[in-house]
């Protein structure tokens, strides 16, 4: 059978309830590129495990799973203190700063890392925003693509 995403089998989020993800961050980021190229999976959802550390990347584009997304402002990398389950259009704030909602999600450096593409109205970078390490992270809010 092929992964229900790709093949088209829901037409909606399957998740009715979610718990936070929480975390904090550990390195802060302050660069952009155009023309990156990175190419989200079809899956709507990830799971972020305790202790791992994640990238997250914002770009201004109105981009979903299985889209190609070229420019990114990059953010900072976290760790992840609860887990759960992250979804497409989930709201990520960092240091009380709501940055953007999940687009999708980047395997390119996996395993290392997984990029988390965050879709937001302004452009900035974690420097821009005066991000440092230690602050944190949340990941929660509306349900599903």
């Amino acid at each position: 059978m092929p992964d229900p995403y790709v093949g088209g089998l829901f037409r909606s989020s399957p998740y009715a309830a979610l718990r936070e993800i929480t975390g904090t961050v550990v390195a802060v980021l302050d660069a952009r590129l155009a023309g990156r190229g990175l190419n989200l999976i079809a899956p709507i959802s990830r799971c972020l495990l305790r202790d791992e550390i994640h990238e997250l990347i914002l770009t201004t584009g109105a981009v979903g799973p299985g889209d190609r997304v070229e420019d990114v402002h990059y953010l900072a990398f976290f760790e992840v203190s609860q887990g759960g389950v992250a979804v497409v259009g989930q709201t990520v704030r960092i240091a009380g700063y709501e940055v953007g909602r999940i687009a999708g999600f980047d395997e390119t450096h996996m395993p290392n890392h997984m990029n988390v593409v965050l879709s937001g109205p302004r452009g900035v970078t974690g420097g821009e925003l005066g991000l440092q390490p230690g602050d944190p992270v949340i990941i929660s809010g509306r349900l599903g693509a």
